[in-house]
């Protein structure tokens, strides 16, 4: 199983939540974050001076499924999400060596 953590712009949002749906993740976790990666921030005037924006606003995205089912999460956010522009996100993936459904006790696939 992975772990997936994506960081996006919100407005991509909808598109990611569609292409999570099409794939079956089953549960996912969204977040509002800020951060900044290549694209460092930008420069705004405001009533006559210069301001810094290093922190810019973004979306993560958490969820975890099957390895396969990963692989094809990625495939479509690259192929549907990127724009080729600085400030696209990234994809964050990770193993996920267990799960345990607090409810009922079950662990694994079952705990999906």
């Amino acid at each position: 199983m992975k772990k997936l953590e994506i960081v996006i712009n919100s407005e991509k949002l909808e598109d990611l939540k569609k292409i999570l749906s099409d794939c079956n993740a089953n549960g996912v976790m969204i977040s509002n974050v800020m951060g900044y990666g290549n694209q460092k921030g930008y420069k705004t005037i405001y009533r006559g001076t210069e301001y810094s924006v290093n922190l810019l606003p973004k979306v993560k995205v958490e969820t975890v499924v099957p390895a396969d089912v990963a692989e094809k999460i990625i495939d479509k956010v690259l192929k549907e999400i990127s724009t080729g522009n600085y400030g696209d996100g990234k994809i964050f993936i990770y193993d996920a060596d267990d799960i345990v459904r607090i409810r009922t006790g079950e662990r694994g696939k079952d705990a999906l």
